[in-house]
């Protein structure tokens, strides 16, 4: 049963965590700053799976990135594209739509159909 439950809340979280990075990418953020935001709203992310999302982010157009190198220590920034912002703005319109019917449902609401 935990093996299931484990593997539901994985992917239950997966969809979750692309709109929480897209949503704190409206200015450019490095990896760590990033995991600091993210923590900082709720959201613990290990860099283990934030890396490899925004190589998937990226490769899809969603976000681009950029080096900085001029501090001692260069940093990847990551930012969302032109096209990333829009694909965020219907993202979180779906989310919000989303989430008002599911709370309908898990709270006992809307059973036939309306609220």
């Amino acid at each position: 049963m935990d093996g299931l439950l484990n593997s539901l809340m994985t992917e239950l979280r997966r969809g979750t965590l692309t709109l929480a990075v897209l949503s704190r990418l409206q200015a450019p953020q490095y990896g760590y700053s990033l995991v600091q935001s993210l923590e900082d709203s709720g959201i613990p992310i290990e860099q283990s799976t934030l890396y490899p999302l925004l190589r998937r982010l990226e490769k899809q157009e969603l976000v681009t990135s950029y080096w900085d190198t001029t501090e001692s220590r260069p940093r990847k920034y990551y930012l969302l594209s032109d096209f990333g912002k829009v694909i965020y703005v219907q993202l979180k319109e779906e989310w919000l739509r989303s989430s008002k019917i599911m709370n309908g449902l898990l709270e006992g609401e809307g059973e036939n159909g309306a609220d």
